[in-house]
């Protein structure tokens, strides 16, 4: 079975995808549905300038996964004082279980708009189906069929086949947008950046390198290993920029779907993806909302086991707990206990008095205050000798990295600036 699936293509693909694919989810859609129907097209600049940002960031964190042989959580506690890595998982952990609030209360309401039944069933069953996944299926497996889960994202170009888009216009207000540089529209512009480059993409990015390394027979770290850093950086090189853009055109898509939909026909206020999906269907017919909604759910199974992933991994590394999916629960308990109760805990919050919303915002928050102190740790690490080797980062990487730090730094001072 491994042999098979080991020689079909998609076994070729590396972590980026995933992680691309994965910085879509449910709370991600919303934020770009969001941003379509407030401000039309004129939001879809954010897109192209994001895309470099992003992915300079992530193959970063790539790189240091392969080149080192440990994932972020491990390297930061070999470089910096414990207040900085203890600090920064524990902001990880409270996000991430927040957001997996908000990402499997936006599939059980779409669940339900589909199928009618009723909602908090729906997330019930999408909860114990993605931890059942990830604790007992082993890693080889799992991910291979995760790879087929990105393909969901197609559904969003999908929808600009079913409504009529001015394509001229398009290409106009994606090079010179038009809007009013205020309150409304920095929050807009915050949280498109906030939800693109965020903090649990880059554990999980760093360890899934190290997971996919392992998987190889004779994978070693380069540091000690350089003899296959040629073919192995570029491969990391090529599957992160690629599934990336993946993913940014896809947000760009969904801008892009939302903006020639609802914006158009009035509709300027949404707060959920569910509520995206449902708003377009008087607009642009069923097949239009039946392709947004399955989106919705695809990248739903990507989204909330990558932000359990990356939580454990980083305060299993931070422990020095066994750690990993390739792990099997009896090896790896602490690990496999943490995704259990980051993923049961966002479940707990479906049954209590918080607002999947607000505790969507409230991860947004500590998102874009860690996002800006951990992006500089990356760089860093990325820089010294000691840590990378010879395969310390290039110019150009570095370059970008720091333009996304001080793009982040400028949104969580919008953010945490008084209305």
């Amino acid at each position: 079975m491994l042999a098979q699936l080991k020689e079909h293509p998609l076994a070729r693909v590396g972590p980026g995808l995933i992680t691309g694919v994965a910085d879509d989810d449910p709370s991600g859609i919303a934020t770009y549905s969001q941003a379509g129907a407030q401000f039309g097209l004129n939001m879809l600049w954010t897109m192209p300038l994001a895309f470099p940002l992003m992915a300079a960031v992530q193959c970063m964190c790539a790189n240091l996964g392969r080149v080192t042989g440990k994932g972020l959580a491990a390297n930061i506690k070999e470089v910096f004082p414990p207040v900085v890595l203890y600090g920064v998982v524990a902001l990880l952990l409270v996000a991430n279980t927040l957001n997996i609030a908000a990402d499997v209360a936006a599939m059980g309401e779409v669940a339900q708009l589909v199928t009618g039944v009723n909602r908090h069933m729906m997330t019930v069953c999408f909860v114990f189906a993605t931890l059942l996944l990830q604790i007992f299926v082993p890693y080889h497996r799992y991910v291979f069929f995760l790879k087929w889960l990105t393909v969901s994202l197609l559904a969003y170009a999908a929808v600009l086949f079913v409504v009529h888009v001015p394509w001229g216009d398009v290409v106009l207000r994606t090079l010179w947008p038009h809007f009013t540089v205020d309150a409304s529209s920095a929050a807009v512009v915050v949280a498109v950046f906030g939800t693109t480059i965020s903090p649990y993409l880059f554990f999980w990015q760093a360890s899934e390198e190290v997971e996919d390394m392992h998987a190889h027979a004779g994978g070693a770290p380069l540091v000690g290993d350089p003899r296959a850093a040629r073919v192995e950086l570029r491969r990391i090189r090529w599957d992160t920029w690629s599934g990336m853009l993946y993913s940014d055109l896809t947000a760009y898509f969904i801008i892009l779907a939302t903006a020639v939909t609802l914006h158009a026909a009035g509709v300027t206020d949404i707060t959920t993806a569910a509520q995206a999906a449902s708003a377009l269907r008087p607009l642009a017919g069923n097949l239009a909302y039946l392709l947004f909604a399955l989106g919705i759910l695809g990248v739903g199974f990507i989204g909330v086991p990558v932000l359990a992933g990356s939580g454990a991994y980083a305060l299993a590394e931070a422990m020095g707990w066994p750690e990993g999916l390739e792990q099997t629960p009896r090896d790896a308990r602490g690990f496999y206990g943490l995704i259990a109760v980051s993923v049961l805990a966002a479940l707990v919050i479906q049954y209590s008095s918080i607002n999947p919303m607000k505790a969507l915002f409230w991860s947004a928050v500590i998102n874009g205050v860690v996002a800006v102190p951990l992006m500089v740790v990356i760089l860093l690490l990325v820089s010294k000798r000691r840590v990378m080797g010879d395969f310390t980062a290039s110019r150009p990487l570095l370059v970008l990295g720091s333009i996304a730090t001080v793009v982040m730094g400028a949104a969580a001072i919008v953010m945490l600036l008084p209305v």
